[in-house]
C-alpha cells in the first residue's frame, strides 16, 4: 500500500514534540509506524500520528524530523506501512540544550529524564541516527527543551531469550533502558545513574613528544608531576565523580635559579590539551591604584569560573601561569607599614583555589627561588599543594641537556668529533640547565673567534666559516675561562687564603691535613652533616688549611662563608645568608661548607664578653641539620680560641676538633725559610739562626704563628748580609716579650 505524499509543517507545536509523521485521519488508517523514502537508497521510519486539519495528499514533519530525512516544504515522498520486529533493550542518546538561550548551569537528573522520555515515547519507533526535540521538566517544575540524537540501539525480535543485538531500528517498550550520553562541547550538565559515559577530550595533547620538548634533566620531576596532577584528568569526568574526588588545581615549582622552572611550566602547558596558558608575571599583577589588584587577580579565574557554571564537570581546563609568585604571595603580615596590598592579593588568591565557590577546571602553576617567603596558607592542599623541588641536573640529567643545546650542531655537523658529551657531562658536576646552555653558548664563540682577523678588512675569512665546527678544546676553554657554575667551588675565594702557598713545615701539619683528608672521606658516605673544626692560636694558618682540605676534596660545591662578606649586616639579614648558604649545600650531592672565623661570625668579643645570641642560635640550629638522602655534607670551621668553643658548646656541636699547632722549634723555622724563598742565607747564618732560635724557643717564646713568621722572614730578607739573622731574632724576642 504506497502512497505519495507532500511534506508540509506540523499544525501544533504539541505535535512537533512528539517527533512523528502526521497524516490525515482518512489514510494509513490501522497502521503505527511508516516506512518514509526519501530519496534513492534512502529510507527512515516513523511513527505515525494523525490529525484532521491535514489534507489526504500530505505529511507533516517538525524540524528535527526534516533535518534528520533531509527534506523540504513541499518535497513528494513514499510512504508506506511498516511492521517494526524489534523491541528496544537499551537505547543511547547524546543529549543537548536545543536553544542555547535555554541553557542553564544546573544539573538535570538523567533518571528523571529517562522516566518522562520513557512515559512521553511509549510504543514509537527510534532509528540510529535520529533527530528529536525532548521536552523535559525538572523537579523544580522547570520546563527543558533538549535535543537527543539516537546514538546506539540494542534490541531483541519479539519476547525471546536471545541476546540483544545492535539493530538500526526497534520500538520503545516501558522497560527499555535509557541511558543520556554528553558528546564533547555540549553544555549540559547530568548527574544520576542514567546519565553515561560523557565524550571528553584527552588532557594529554596526542602530539606530545617529550623528547622534543627540550627540557633534560627533569625525566622524575615529570613523571611525580604527572602522576599527582593529571593522572586524575586523563579519567572520564563521571569517574572522577563517583571517587568524589578533586583535581590537583595548584603546583609550586622552586629550586636555584636556572634549573628550568620556567622552562618546565611553559612546557606543560604544551604538553597538556588544554587552553592556550595564561602566563602572568607576578608584579604584573600589581596596580597603584586600590581594589585593581584584587580585580587583577579575578579576571584570570573569571574564564574558568563561566565555563565551570556552563559545563559543570566537563569543563575544559584552564592553565594560570604565576612567574615569581613569591613577588605577591609574600607572607601575610611581614610588610611591616605597607598599604597590605599583598595581603589583599594573597586573600584574593586564596578565595579563587579555594574558597566558598571551588574551582576544578583551573591548575595554577608558582614558580620561585624564594619558597619561604610565599605565604603558608598557599602551600596547604586544594591550592599549591603539589610542591615540586627542581633541583640542580645529575650526571645523566647534564648530559640528556647536552645533547639537547647541541643537537642541531650535530645535525649539520657543526661539532666536531672530538666532542665527547659524556666526558662534558662529568666535568659540569653542579651546573644548571641554565649555566650549561651558557657553557655551549660560550664554546661557539671560542670557535668562531679563531676566524676572526682583527685589524684586516676582512674580519671573517669566508673560506673558513663552512668547515668551522666547535672542538673539545673550545669547551675546556670555556670551562676554564668564562662559565663557572652559581653551585660551583668557590676557588677564587680559597686561592685567598692560599695567596703565600701552602708551606708544609712538620709532621704536624701533615697530621692534620691528613685528619682533614679523613673527614672529607667520612663525609663522602656518611648519611649525616659531618662536622670539623680547626681550632688554634692567631695566625696560624688555619683558614689556609681549612682552604687547602676544601680543594683537595675535589667537592664540586663549596661555599666559603666569612664576616668579610657580611659587614654592614644586621643579624637578621647575616641569618639569612649563614640559612641560603646551608641550603644550598644541601642541594649538591657532594658539598663543603667553610665557615671561617666562626667566633667573628657571631660578633663574639671577649670583652664584655658581647656576641649576636640570633646569629648564634641560627649556626647552632643549622649545624644540626642534615642533607637530603643521598646528599653528603662537610662542615670546616676556624676558630682561635678553643675556650670559645668549649664555652658556647661547639666542642660538642662539633664532630672533630682538630688543633693547628705553632712553631716552636728552630727546624721549623728552618724549613719555612727554604720553602717560602723569603730570606737566603749562607751556611754559617744558617748555623746561627738555628743556634740562636733554639735558645729562644727554650727561654721564652712559646711559639710563633706561620703567618706572623712568614712576615718576619720577609721584612728579615731586606736586611743587608750579617744582618737577617738580627732582624728576625729580634722580632721574635719582641713577639715574645708581648710588644707585638
Amino acid at each position: 500500500m504506497l502512497q505519495r505524499l507532500k511534506v508540509v509543517k506540523v499544525p501544533t507545536d504539541e505535535l512537533a514534540y512528539q517527533n512523528c509523521a502526521v497524516v490525515s485521519p482518512q489514510i494509513l488508517a490501522g497502521f503505527t509506524h511508516i516506512d518514509v523514502v526519501t530519496g534513492p537508497a534512502r529510507h527512515h521510519i516513523f511513527t505515525l500520528k494523525t490529525d484532521p486539519t491535514l489534507k489526504t495528499d500530505s505529511i507533516a514533519f517538525a524540524v528535527p524530523q526534516r533535518k534528520w530525512g533531509q527534506l523540504s516544504l513541499g518535497d513528494e515522498v513514499e510512504v508506506r506501512p511498516i511492521n517494526l520486529p524489534h523491541c528496544i533493550v537499551a537505547i543511547t542518546f547524546s543529549v543537548d540544550f536545543n536553544n542555547k538561550k535555554g541553557e542553564t548551569p544546573e544539573p538535570l537528573n538523567s533518571d528523571a529524564m529517562a522516566r518522562e522520555l520513557s512515559m512521553q515515547f511509549r510504543g514509537r519507533a527510534f532509528s540510529k541516527g535520529e533527530l528529536l526535540v525532548f521536552k523535559f521538566a525538572d523537579d523544580k517544575g522547570k520546563t527543558h527543551i533538549l535535543s537527543l540524537i539516537v546514538k546506539s540501539i540494542e534490541g531483541i525480535q519479539g519476547v525471546s531469550d536471545q541476546k540483544p543485538q545492535m539493530v538500526d531500528c526497534a520500538k520503545m517498550l516501558p522497560d527499555s533502558g535509557i541511558t543520556f550520553d554528553k558528546e564533547e562541547g555540549a553544555s549540559i550538565n547530568l548527574i544520576g545513574k542514567s546519565k553515561g559515559k560523557s565524550a571528553y577530550r584527552s588532557i594529554i595533547n596526542p602530539d606530545w613528544d617529550f623528547s622534543k620538548l627540550g627540557v633534560g634533566g627533569l625525566d622524575k620531576e615529570f613523571t611525580d608531576i604527572f602522576r599527582r596532577a593529571f593522572a586524575s584528568r586523563v579519567y572520564p569526568p563521571e569517574f572522577i565523580e563517583q571517587l568524589g574526588m578533586k583535581h590537583v588545581r595548584g603546583i609550586l615549582l622552586y629550586g636555584p635559579p636556572g634549573t628550568g622552572k620556567t622552562l618546565m611550566a611553559r612546557q606543560i602547558g604544551k604538553m597538556l590539551n588544554a587552553r592556550e596558558p595564561k602566563i602572568v608575571n607576578g608584579p604584573q599583577i600589581l596596580d597603584k591604584y586600590v581594589g585593581e589588584s584584587e580585580a587583577n587577580i579575578r579576571k584570570l579565574f573569571a574564564e574558568a569560573e563561566e565555563e565551570q557554571k556552563r559545563c559543570g564537570a566537563n569543563s575544559g581546563l584552564h592553565i594560570i601561569i604565576f612567574d615569581e609568585i613569591d613577588a605577591i604571595c609574600k607572607q601575610r603580615g611581614s610588610m611591616a607599614g605597607s598599604s597590605s596590598v599583598h595581603d589583599t592579593v594573597v586573600n584574593q588568591l586564596l578565595s579563587k583555589m579555594d574558597g566558598v565557590e571551588q574551582l576544578n577546571n583551573v591548575l595554577v602553576i608558582g614558580m620561585t627561588n624564594r619558597r619561604d617567603m610565599i605565604d603558608e596558607a598557599l602551600l596547604r592542599p586544594g591550592r599549591l599543594e603539589l610542591q615540586m623541588e627542581i633541583n640542580l641536573p645529575d650526571e645523566f640529567g647534564r648530559l640528556q641537556i647536552l645533547k639537547i643545546h647541541t643537537a642541531r650542531m650535530r645535525e649539520y655537523e657543526k661539532l666536531d668529533k672530538d666532542v665527547d658529551l659524556p666526558v662534558l657531562a662529568t666535568k659540569t658536576k653542579n651546573f644548571s640547565g641554565a649555566e650549561i646552555e651558557g657553557l655551549v653558548r660560550a664554546a661557539q664563540s671560542s670557535a668562531m673567534n679563531r676566524l676572526v682577523k682583527p685589524g684586516g678588512k676582512e674580519l671573517i675569512d669566508p673560506d673558513a666559516v663552512e668547515k668551522l665546527s666547535i672542538k673539545m678544546g673550545d669547551f675546556e676553554h670555556a670551562l676554564e675561562n668564562d662559565v663557572k657554575p652559581a653551585f660551583g667551588c668557590a676557588e677564587d675565594k680559597l686561592a685567598r687564603f692560599l695567596r703565600e702557598g701552602m708551606v708544609i713545615w712538620g709532621q704536624e701539619l701533615s697530621h692534620v691535613l691528613a685528619t682533614g683528608a679523613l673527614m672529607v672521606e667520612t663525609a663522602r658516605t656518611a648519611r649525616s652533616t659531618v662536622r670539623c673544626c680547626l681550632a688554634g692560636g692567631s695566625q696560624t694558618g688555619k683558614s689556609a688549611l681549612a682552604a687547602q682540605i676544601a680543594l683537595n676534596s675535589g667537592f664540586p660545591f663549596v661555599k666559603v662563608v666569612s664576616c668579610l662578606d657580611m659587614i654592614g649586616y644586621s643579624e637578621s639579614a647575616k641569618c639569612q645568608i649563614m640559612k641560603k648558604s646551608f641550603d644550598d649545600a644541601m642541594r649538591s650531592p657532594l658539598s663543603i661548607l667553610f665557615l671561617d672565623d666562626i667566633e667573628e661570625l657571631i660578633d663574639y668579643c671577649a670583652i664584655g664578653p658581647r656576641f649576636s645570641n640570633l646569629v648564634l642560635r641560627t649556626i647552632t640550629a643549622l649545624l644540626k641539620q642534615d642533607p637530603p638522602p643521598g646528599h653528603h655534607l662537610l662542615v670546616l670551621a676556624t676558630s682561635s680560641d678553643r675556650s670559645f668553643l668549649h664555652e658556647f658548646g661547639f666542642t660538642k656541636l662539633f664532630g672533630r676538633v682538630i688543633d693547628v699547632p705553632m712553631l716552636s722549634q728552630s727546624d721549623h723555622v728552618l724549613a719555612v725559610a727554604e720553602q717560602s724563598d723569603l730570606i737566603t742565607l749562607t751556611p754559617h747564618e744558617t748555623t746561627e739562626m738555628v743556634t740562636r732560635l733554639d735558645d729562644l724557643f727554650l727561654a721564652t717564646l712559646k711559639g710563633v704563628g706561620i703567618k706572623t713568621l712568614i712576615g718576619y722572614l720577609g721584612a728579615a730578607g731586606k736586611c743587608d748580609e750579617g744582618h737577617k739573622v738580627g732582624e728576625l731574632v729580634s722580632q721574635l724576642e719582641q713577639l715574645a716579650l708581648g710588644l707585638y
